[in-house]
């Protein structure tokens, strides 16, 4: 079973990494690089400073970064490789205990993963370019850690359990963090345009919405390939 969700995972994780880091490439890129022109324009031209404020602003010009063209290609990629496995594992470890009875029934599976880690904190804390103000990274961090897991327990208590009670109970956990609200910094402020901004949040949900749904639906293919007769031996030799 082990070796089961592994490949499962394996294969899963690098086809839907394949997509989401083509998709990125043609779509949420290009407006990433926009947003850092404005982020790198001459700061007199585009907004001044608080005095005291570059106290807690330092860069670090030793620090590496992916250059534009293959090394961010790369960078992304092999990230995106990281995540989907992860996600992937989890959609595997999951078909153990419910077994998708047809491969359309893993694009659910997809659709209820991208509400828990996509559009349920995207809500509060909406993707941001460069140049954009934030909340402190901790807060933002513990609040869409609570959401994510939040949203899983909600949606489990309202799919999967029978009594109305708990059913109830899985909604009103499903907007407790929403009641409590995102941390939000003081004075929201961005130096890309509005246009841009919504451009790149609508990219973002998109590109992640395909990506989830391929998550799904290949994870649940493959786990009920790899049970067929005769089909563990072809994984095998592929791996």
């Amino acid at each position: 079973m082990f070796k089961r969700i592994a490949q499962t995972a394996g294969f899963t994780g690098l086809l839907a990494a394949l997509l989401l880091t083509l998709l990125q490439s043609f779509w949420v890129a290009p407006l990433i690089l926009e947003g850092e022109a404005y982020e790198e324009a001459p700061a007199a031209e585009l907004h001044e400073h608080a005095e005291g404020a570059m106290a807690g602003h330092v860069h670090d010009e030793a620090a590496w970064e992916p250059e534009n063209g293959w090394q961010r290609v790369l960078s992304t990629a092999g990230g995106n490789l990281v995540v989907a496995v992860g996600f992937a594992l989890m959609l595997a470890a999951l078909y153990t205990l419910r077994t998708p009875s047809r491969a359309r029934e893993g694009v659910l599976w997809g659709l209820a993963g991208y509400a828990v880690f996509v559009l349920a904190p995207t809500l509060g804390l909406p993707p941001e370019l460069p140049g954009t103000v934030a909340a402190d990274l901790t807060q933002r961090q513990i609040w869409w850690v609570g959401t994510a897991a939040s949203t899983a327990v909600g949606l489990a208590l309202m799919v999967f359990a029978k009594h109305w009670l708990l059913k109830a109970v899985g909604a009103v956990i499903l907007v407790v963090p929403h009641i409590v609200g995102a941390p939000q910094p003081a004075v929201h402020s961005a130096l890309a345009p509005e246009a841009l901004e919504a451009q790149f949040k609508i990219a973002s949900l998109l590109t992640n919405a395909v990506f989830w749904i391929a998550l799904g639906w290949i994870s649940a293919w493959l786990f009920r390939r790899s049970d067929a007769p005769g089909t563990q031996t072809g994984l095998n030799h592929a791996l």
